[in-house]
């Protein structure tokens, strides 16, 4: 049997759990904190795989086990691990208070409703995106994955950052930052948990379900939610495809080029992505941050023409591009170059076709296309309907392909 045993934010660890024990793993701080037994052979986690052997090495003995872990070792932790190797049914997990839980508890506010992302060992982007797309996150950061980098990368976002430090030691502090201030640190080896906040979102409704919350009940929303100019909007049913192929989603973040009111923009952030608009006109700008704010959901609008400003942007997983004129293969030449997913074009003129396939295929995509033209009800005198066609749109898209990914084939 495996005892493993949450140490760290919780009540301290009394002899008796250790009591008997011929193997205690641990990091280097719980083995330094922990009444091990004299006779225990002791093994300081680095590299899971030698430890696991020493570990079955002890059970094939009969002889007790236990691993010292942080918190609730059930999540985010070791017990995956051990679970994965030795089954469920030979460990005791005996969970501490995750660093979750604790932070938030030092700074009085409840989390049924914040989203727990890990950058441990892991990519640091997609905890940036649910920072950005989500106001309230609990952020698990690793080495070259911490509150600077963190920081640095949500510079000039609307959120503020709480770092906790050595939760449960005497030397525990919360630290509150903004993302610039973050950046500039040397926070060393002690932080436990960053929590990143919309302080003005904090207390939302009372949830009956926890974690992130559910999807929209529905997407490709009439024209009449949102404000266009002179019906200057991407209509729902080329909406409704290009959400399908975009497939936006919690971690993602999803370019809305040419975005005009922001529609496209607005339908991926209510389904979880980060999003950033771009559009050239200053009253375009305007018009999607008052969508955003109808919709309950941060997009970021930025001021400009593409394809130049596009190489400012963060690297984006999808792609809509909605407007270009005779800058449209240049644009979409620039976004197949930097989208690690997939690119979608909406283009009424049929003529700029061709030159928008060939720029996504040249950049190793996988290319198809399709030209929606739909009737919609309209009344008339009498009680009686007719159908009123709407303008047709070519949509297209560009799938990455493998040969293609990050370089091999741009």
């Amino acid at each position: 049997m495996i005892t493993v045993v949450g140490t760290g934010t919780g009540a301290p660890l009394d002899a008796g759990t250790l009591a008997g024990a011929r193997l205690v793993v641990g990091g280097q701080r719980h083995l330094e904190a922990a009444p091990v037994p004299a006779d225990a052979e002791r093994v300081v986690l680095g590299p899971l795989a030698p430890a696991l052997d020493v570990v079955e090495r002890h059970l094939d003995k009969a002889h007790r086990v236990v691993v010292l872990a942080s918190g609730d070792p059930g999540f985010f932790g070791i017990v995956r691990v051990l679970a994965e190797r030795f089954g469920s049914r030979q460990l005791d997990v005996r969970p501490g208070v995750s660093s979750v839980a604790t932070a938030f508890a030092r700074v009085g506010v409840p989390w049924d409703d914040a989203i727990v992302v890990s950058a441990h060992g892991r990519e640091l982007r997609t905890a940036v995106n649910v920072c950005r797309a989500r106001p309230k996150v609990a952020v698990l950061t690793g080495p070259g994955s911490g509150p600077a980098e963190l920081g640095a990368a949500l510079e000039g976002e609307a959120r503020v950052l709480l770092v906790a430090c050595a939760l449960g030691t005497a030397e525990e502090r919360v630290e509150r930052v903004t993302p610039a201030e973050a950046a500039t640190r040397d926070w060393g080896t002690a932080v436990s948990v960053v929590l990143c906040l919309d302080e003005t979102r904090l207390l939302g409704p009372v949830r009956t379900v926890a974690g992130p919350p559910a999807g929209p009940a529905g997407w490709a929303l009439d024209e009449a939610e949102f404000a266009h100019r002179d019906s200057m909007i991407t209509k729902f049913e080329v909406r409704a495809l290009a959400l399908a192929r975009l497939g936006p989603r919690l971690g993602d973040l999803v370019w809305d080029v040419g975005a005009g009111s922001g529609s496209v923009a607005v339908e991926c952030a209510r389904l979880g992505a980060a999003v950033t608009a771009v559009e050239k006109t200053p009253d375009g700008v305007e018009r999607i941050h008052a969508n955003a704010a109808a919709h309950g959901v941060d997009v970021r609008a930025v001021h400009g023409s593409a394809p130049t400003v596009l190489s400012d942007l963060d690297e984006p997983d999808a792609v809509f591009i909605g407007g270009g004129g005779a800058e449209l293969p240049a644009i979409v030449t620039a976004c197949a170059r930097r989208a690690r997913r997939t690119v979608v074009v909406a283009m009424a003129a049929l003529d700029r076709v061709p030159a928008a396939q060939a720029a996504l295929t040249g950049a190793g995509f996988a290319c198809d296309g399709v030209l929606l033209q739909s009737s919609r009800l309209a009344p008339l005198p009498g009680d009686v309907s007719r159908l009123a066609a709407t303008n047709p749109v070519f949509l297209l898209w560009g799938v990455r392909t493998p040969l293609s990914d990050k370089g091999v084939a741009q």
